[in-house]
């Protein structure tokens, strides 16, 4: 049986007590620090060279000088942008923001999203490999505006260099303010002790291995996935784009998330029947995203209070319905705002509906993301919250540029890079189980130093990647070994996600049912077999 909520607060007690112990060594850095500005005032900064087209001006909004570049055509689409040296070394370890004020006129759109107008950081790693941070898509005719990018410092992050410019696109651009500030430091978190006994995960089987659902509800669904031998199912509740700014009007959001509940009522009944469990996932919530993807919901309060009540409708209809395993708060939380006075940042909202769903429903679990899209590394910065019957949630899709290629005409393909194989290499590094167990060594010294499960909520590769079999199988492996739950991305949602479809050719149009079981599906079919049923 799994463990009980005293005891789930009793190990609290004990982390809390030997973290307070250990702050002598905690960070130096605090979050809000900024530990780095670009003085464009200098005598030293100023004399650095600077690329064709480039000059130091004084037409800041306060009269101080700024960076200006110009690209015409004759410079052509490439990078163009001047470079300034910085040492990365005193912040190793920090979850950081690089951010800085910027003015366009007549900027080209680029080709590529990631391009545009550049503020970027560049350095390279013995073990990760070449880094670059930047926001993307920053192109047009605007008055002054802040653009930023987050990122973490790797541990062995040494010399880097600013570059600030324009890639793939023509036009004028002027650049001044550009700090790094500190969002994360690590916690401290010492080992517990081995008297505390097994983590909660809100379940008695040894395993729960399943999918995403699609977005609809279909009785054949179930059906299949019990033959699959499936025992959990995250069901995502999803706006279908297209609808722009819908999110924004709490009515038409309302109308909406009563038409989900009502499939996911058919659905948690469903599971009951064939012996699954279900994951509520709540993956569109209130005010969608702004335009840099910070969920609207973390800067605006009347989308935050919306988002409780959400939560509090939801805990109320299935409090106690057997299929249910646990309530997944928010899909992929992502903050690159900072919350205005009175509104809760990207953790402090989901504690507020944890706390919420706690005085409707005591027993049922719920599950924490965490910013960043839910990516591994942002584990580093997460310490465990006091709220009874918590799990935690990790999404992987990394590297991006070999899962995603050629889905939003950004990696490979479409995007005009060359295609990223697996086992391969990766930013001139190697790309094996041993890296995907690097990447995800983060979640796993959580899950040790807290006395945590984790469940890995997504994870996949696009049908067209070459090596995604092996992909699939090594994450498998390693989730295993460390005892997480996991769902695949996804069944019968995208057929770009299918394994239920051909592996090749990269078409985002035209998919072919396989006519053959797909190297793909034999991968999870595999570890289906081995699942336990959940009682019916």
């Amino acid at each position: 049986m799994f463990r009980s909520s005293h005891c789930n607060r009793a190990w609290f007690g004990v982390l809390l007590g030997l973290i307070v112990s250990a702050l002598l060594h905690a960070s130096p850095y605090q979050a809000g620090d900024m530990v780095y500005q670009l003085d464009m005032q200098s005598a030293v900064v100023q004399s650095r060279p600077l690329i064709d087209g480039a000059q130091w001006v004084k037409d800041g909004p306060d009269g101080q000088v700024c960076y200006q570049i110009t690209v015409g055509k004759a410079l052509g689409p490439n990078m163009n942008a001047s470079a300034f040296p910085i040492d990365l070394a005193p912040y190793r370890g920090l979850y950081m923001q690089l951010s800085c004020k910027v003015k366009a006129q007549d900027v080209t759109q680029p080709r590529q999203s990631w391009n545009g107008i550049k503020c970027m950081l560049n350095y390279k790693t013995p073990t990760t490999g070449e880094h670059w941070h930047n926001q993307g898509n920053v192109f047009g005719s605007f008055d002054w505006k802040t653009i930023n990018t987050n990122f973490m410092v790797p541990n062995d992050a040494a010399a880097g260099q600013l570059m600030l410019g324009l890639q793939d696109c023509t036009g004028t651009a002027w650049i001044k303010d550009v700090k790094l500030t500190v969002l994360q430091a690590p916690p401290t978190r010492p080992k517990l002790p081995d008297s505390l006994g097994p983590a909660y995960k809100g379940h008695n089987l040894p395993r729960l291995r399943g999918v995403m659902s699609p977005q609809q509800f279909r009785t054949q669904d179930f059906v299949d996935l019990e033959k699959w031998n499936v025992n959990v199912v995250r069901w995502q509740m999803t706006r279908h784009w297209g609808k722009a700014n819908t999110d924004l009007d709490i009515a038409e959001y309302d109308t909406w998330i009563d038409a989900e509940l009502t499939d996911l009522h058919k659905a948690a009944d469903a599971a009951y029947k064939h012996g699954i469990k279900l994951v509520i996932d709540l993956h569109s919530p209130p005010g969608g995203r702004l335009h840099d993807s910070t969920v609207r919901m973390f800067v605006e309060k009347k989308y935050q209070d919306h988002f409780i009540k959400v939560w509090q409708k939801i805990a109320t209809q299935f409090k106690d319905h057997p299929a249910i395993w646990c309530y997944d708060l928010i899909n992929e939380p992502v903050q690159n705002q900072q919350p205005p006075a009175g509104v809760e940042n990207w953790l402090g909202a989901q504690i507020l509906a944890a706390k919420a769903i706690r005085k409707i429903d005591p027993k049922t679990a719920i599950c924490i993301e965490v910013d960043g899209w839910t990516a591994p590394q942002q584990f580093k910065w997460l310490s465990p919250i006091d709220i009874p019957n918590l799990i935690y949630q990790v999404h992987m899709y990394w590297p991006g540029q070999f899962t995603h290629q050629g889905v939003h005409n950004m990696w490979g393909v479409e995007g005009g890079d060359p295609r990223i194989e697996y086992p391969g290499t990766y930013r001139g590094m190697k790309l094996d189980k041993a890296a995907l167990r690097r990447e995800l060594q983060p979640v796993r010294d959580f899950q040790l130093q807290c006395n945590v499960h984790i469940f890995v909520g997504e994870f996949s590769a696009i049908r067209w990647a070459p090596g995604a079999a092996q992909y699939l199988a090594d994450c498998i492996d390693i989730f295993e070994e460390y005892g997480w739950d996991w769902t695949y991305h996804a069944f019968r949602e995208w057929d770009g996600w299918s394994v239920e479809h051909n592996n090749l050719p990269a078409d985002r149009k035209h998919h072919v049912k396989a006519a053959q079981e797909t190297d793909r599906a034999k991968v999870l079919k595999k570890w289906f077999e081995k699942n336990e049923r959940a009682p019916k």
